[in-house]
């Protein structure tokens, strides 16, 4: 009984210590925590390339720098906040759309996948990158409309 008793508590110290917090990807300093909320419609033209895979759109005026909605195929949808993770926000800080990657208008041109919101490129002096893009969740109503919270 003893030998089972330890053997539970070790197991229990063990799981419990090694879970750790990726808590800082979204807890940016150099992104606003703002509520996003809205919804779009597929049937109209500027939203018209979601009903296909891999065809990002950006809708502005919402998060930080707009977001970038993708469909990811088989009826799944990702979004990211459009402002680069990796530098404060400023007018040269927004992902442009170049395929299914994003690019930053600034001059480090700091390079994203818009499917996983992870760098593609790291930076000049070797360094990785620090956050990734800024996830919302995206929820598919049926209807050819599409909602996008956090």
């Amino acid at each position: 009984m003893r030998i089972n008793l330890f053997f539970i508590s070790l197991f229990s110290l063990l799981i419990f210590s090694s879970c750790s917090s990726d808590n800082h990807t979204y807890n940016n300093p150099n992104l606003l925590n703002v509520s996003v909320y809205f919804t779009v419609n597929t049937d109209l033209p500027q939203f018209n390339p979601l009903k296909f895979s891999m065809n990002p759109v950006f809708v502005d005026g919402y998060g930080n720098g707009g977001v970038i909605i993708t469909n990811t195929g088989s009826g799944n949808y990702i979004a990211f906040d459009a402002a680069d993770p990796n530098h404060p926000v400023e007018s040269c800080s927004t992902v442009e759309i170049d395929g299914i990657e994003g690019v930053c208008e600034c001059s480090d041109k700091n390079t994203y996948n818009l499917i996983t919101g992870t760098a593609i490129e790291s930076k000049s002096d070797g360094d990785s990158f620090e956050y990734t893009m800024k996830p919302y969740q995206v929820i598919a109503n049926g209807d050819g409309t599409l909602t996008v919270k956090n």
